[in-house]
This record gives C-alpha cells, structure tokens and sequence, in this order.
C-alpha cells in the first residue's frame, strides 16, 4: 500500500473522548480518495459512490500524525475502485480500514462517464511523455 498523505492531529480534530473524532478521520480519508481518483483519471468530477465496513482498531491523540494509504483495486468502465489504510505513526497501529471505496468519474453533465484507464499511472510516468 502506498501512503500519500500525513494529517497531524489537533485539538480541534478530538472528541469529547480526547481522541481523534472518527468523522474527522473520515472525511480525511474521503478527500484523499477523492484526490487519488482525480489524479489518476485526470478529471475533477469525480465522486464517492460506495463504501464498504469501515472498521476502527485503534485511535489517535492531539499531536498524533496520521498516515493515510490507498492501493487500487480495481478500474471499472466509469470508477475506481481502492482500498484504503489510516495509520498512526507514532503509535504504528492501524487506526481504520476500509476494503472496497468506489470512486466514480462524471461527465459535464453529472452522469458516470467512462475515463477508459486500465492501470495505476505515476506522476514520474508523466513527466516523461
């Protein structure tokens, strides 16, 4: 699994619990899916259609840097379909998992619309074309 993204946890990220609120976590997570796909099929139209059990193991506390990490599961005609990973660094427990996120590409008029990729391109491959 690739890791993208650090998000350093805040006091205004906790819950009443002192820990990490799981929306917030959530919502991280659910814009970095969204990036990775807009990225990948270089269209900013992109939504979230479906996810699967989201599974908490572990928690975070103010100060705490979390890692988030994808892998591509699957390209679909009109999605993507990824699995995703938050970890906490200082700890090194996993916090989340969440199998099976479909991302889907939308067309100017807000409908799915096939993006015609079969595989994971990297930014480095760009560069050389």
């Amino acid at each position: 699994m690739r890791f993208h993204t650090r998000k350093w946890v805040k006091p205004e990220n906790l819950n009443p619990n002192g820990t990490l609120f799981g929306g917030k976590l959530l919502a991280w997570i659910d814009e970095e899916l969204a990036l990775y796909t807009i990225i990948q099929l270089k269209n900013t139209k992109v939504v979230t259609k479906y996810m699967s059990e989201i599974n908490f193991r572990s928690s975070a506390k103010q100060g705490d840097i979390i890692e988030i990490g994808i892998d591509v599961l699957k390209f679909g005609t009109t999605s993507l379909t990824l699995k995703c990973e938050a970890r906490n660094m200082m700890t090194r427990e996993t916090i989340i998992t969440i199998d099976h996120t479909t991302m889907v590409n939308l067309g100017p008029d807000g409908k799915p619309k096939p993006h015609g990729k079969t595989e994971i391109e990297f930014i480095k491959d760009r560069l050389d074309n």
